[in-house]
């Protein structure tokens, strides 16, 4: 009896610590389970493949599937709010993230980051027919933005060229939807990602942001501050980079490279 009852508290113990914790090891040959987080909401860079059930793919799956088997590493994937993957990462729940997420000087303060591994520009999105063609024609509108990302801070940028309200919201479907319903007269979305909306649903366009050259937004993969794991992965990343690896990878899922 005593020793089922020892048996059950060391059971409870090593589930504790999985939780709590964050890289721990598989039974498949011993390898190291580093816990990633993403948003998959970023078509076509992460998003849940619905056809073929839950399962969540894209660019940066691919990418950190490919850098963690160079490495010796098992990833285990867990989909959050963008907006939540920052402070994941300081309460140190995850060990990495990839999220088409920016390096910007406000989350290096809180997080590290790689070299930038993909490049791309912010769009405004519209309904189709809105006869909104430019900056100047967001005046008096109502623009989304998705919370906590990059997108914020490039609505910011633009308020102080022309006036209008904006308002975020947790997930990019969730600016989409609100555009169609007409309770958002546009939104800002990295042009990547918007090109996918742009190819399944017809009732929405968009133009690129050729404003400045703060218009590049490039995406890097985050770690907790003092990370070990960054310098390994930024070298695997680099060598992919080298070998043509990577650019394999842009090719798949964005059909060339920026």
């Amino acid at each position: 009896m005593k020793k089922g009852f020892a048996l059950i508290v060391a059971m409870v113990f090593v589930m504790m610590l999985s939780a709590c914790g964050t890289s721990t090891t598989s039974g498949s040959g011993d390898k190291k389970v580093l816990k990633m987080a993403t948003s998959a909401d970023y078509k076509p860079f992460e998003y849940k493949d619905t056809a073929k059930g839950s399962d969540i793919i894209g660019f940066d799956v691919d990418l950190v599937h490919a850098l963690s088997e160079k490495l010796g590493y098992k990833v285990e994937i867990q989909d959050l709010d963008f907006n939540s993957l920052v402070p994941a990462l300081q309460s140190k729940k995850i060990d990495l993230v990839l999220a088409g997420m920016t390096p910007t000087e406000d989350r290096m303060k809180s997080v590290d980051f790689t070299d930038v591994y993909y490049t791309a520009q912010h769009m405004i999105v519209t309904k189709k027919g809105s006869n909104i063609k430019s900056i100047q024609d967001l005046k008096g509108k109502t623009v989304g933005v998705q919370l906590g990302s990059i997108q914020e801070g490039k609505a910011k940028e633009l308020l102080k060229k022309v006036k209008f309200t904006t308002e975020n919201r947790n997930r990019i479907p969730d600016l989409v939807q609100e555009i169609k319903a007409g309770r958002f007269d546009a939104a800002i979305i990295e042009d990547t990602v918007a090109k996918g909306y742009f190819e399944s649903d017809k009732n929405i366009e968009g133009f690129v942001i050729n404003d400045d050259t703060k218009n590049e937004a490039g995406s890097a993969i985050a770690f907790q501050k003092g990370s070990p794991y960054t310098k390994e992965f930024n070298k695997a990343l680099k060598e992919m980079k080298d070998s043509g690896e990577l650019k394999k990878l842009i090719l798949k899922w964005f059909g060339g490279s920026k």
